[in-house]
C-alpha cells in the first residue's frame, strides 16, 4: 500500500526582492513536506526568512523559482484568479493581530470567509456558529471585538478561520499579543484541531510556544537550518470561568 502524499511540498524554493539595486535573497533553496494531520512550528529570528515561507505556502507570495504543491495541485505557476481559489478553498488563516472588524460581532466576523461563496444567509449562521462553539465562544457570539478579551478576539479569529473547513490553518505569531496563560489556551485549540485531522503550521519566535508542536522547523538566513519531531507539551487550558484571555 502506498504512502499518502504530503498535503504541503516545497522543492527548492527561492525567494529573491529586488531593493533598489540589490537583490536580497529571503528564501535559498528551501525543501519541506507536510503531511496531513500535522502540528508543525516554524522558528526563526527576525530576517531568517519564516515570514516570507509563510507567505508562500499561504498563497499570498509567489517563489522567484522551484515549485510548490498544496494538495495535490502545483501552485506555484497558478494566475491569479486560481490562486485565491485555491487558498479560499484549502487554507484558513490566523494572525497576530485578530485582524477583526471592530463594529461587527462575533459571529457576523466569522461568516466573513463565506459572504462570496452564494451560501445562503442560515447556512452561513450557522456554520458561524458552530466554529464559535468549537473555540468555546458559543456564550459571545453577539459581542463586539472591544467587549472580548485579547484571548476571545484570537478565538474569533480561530473560528473564522475554521468556517470554510479547510484543511490547513496558517497562524502567524497567533500567540504574540497574549499573555502566557491566554497562549496556553490558543494552543489547546490548535491541539484540539490537530487532533481532529485538520494541519496546523504555525510561525512563531518563541521556544515556549514552539513545544506544543509536534514539530519544529527552524530558519536562519533564508535556509532551514533543523528540523526536529519532538513529544509536545500538552496545553492545557484555564476552566472557562477562570479563562479571562489577557493581553500582553
Amino acid at each position: 500500500m502506498s504512502a499518502a502524499p504530503p498535503l504541503l511540498a516545497l522543492e527548492n524554493v527561492e525567494k529573491v526582492y529586488r531593493m533598489g539595486d540589490v537583490n536580497v535573497h529571503a528564501l535559498r533553496g528551501v525543501s519541506l513536506t507536510v503531511m496531513e494531520g500535522e502540528f508543525v512550528s516554524i522558528m526563526g529570528a527576525s530576517g531568517s526568512g519564516k515570514s516570507t515561507l509563510m507567505n508562500i505556502i499561504g498563497c499570498l507570495d509567489r517563489p522567484s523559482s522551484g515549485r510548490y504543491v498544496l494538495a495535490g495541485e502545483e501552485v506555484s505557476t497558478l494566475d491569479r484568479n486560481a490562486l485565491a481559489e485555491k487558498r479560499n478553498h484549502t487554507l484558513g488563516f490566523v494572525f497576530q493581530n485578530f485582524n477583526l472588524l471592530s463594529r461587527t460581532s462575533a459571529i457576523e466576523n466569522v461568516e466573513l470567509p463565506l459572504l462570496y461563496s452564494g451560501m445562503g444567509t442560515r447556512q452561513r449562521r450557522e456554520l458561524a456558529r458552530a466554529a464559535l462553539i468549537r473555540v468555546g465562544l458559543g456564550e459571545r457570539m453577539h459581542h463586539h471585538p472591544n467587549q472580548m478579551s485579547g484571548g476571545q478576539q484570537q478565538r474569533v479569529a480561530i473560528a473564522r478561520a475554521l468556517v470554510a473547513s479547510p484543511k490547513v490553518i496558517l497562524a502567524d505569531e497567533p500567540t504574540g499579543n497574549l499573555d502566557s496563560a491566554t497562549s496556553v489556551e490558543v494552543m489547546a485549540i490548535f491541539q484540539e484541531l490537530r487532533g481532529s485531522g485538520i494541519t496546523v503550521v504555525l510561525v512563531t519566535h518563541e521556544p515556549d510556544i514552539a513545544r506544543f508542536a509536534a514539530r519544529v522547523v527552524v530558519m536562519k538566513d533564508g535556509r532551514i537550518t533543523s528540523d526536529k519531531r519532538q513529544e509536545p507539551q500538552r496545553a492545557v487550558p484555564a476552566a472557562p470561568d477562570e479563562a479571562a484571555g489577557g493581553e500582553r
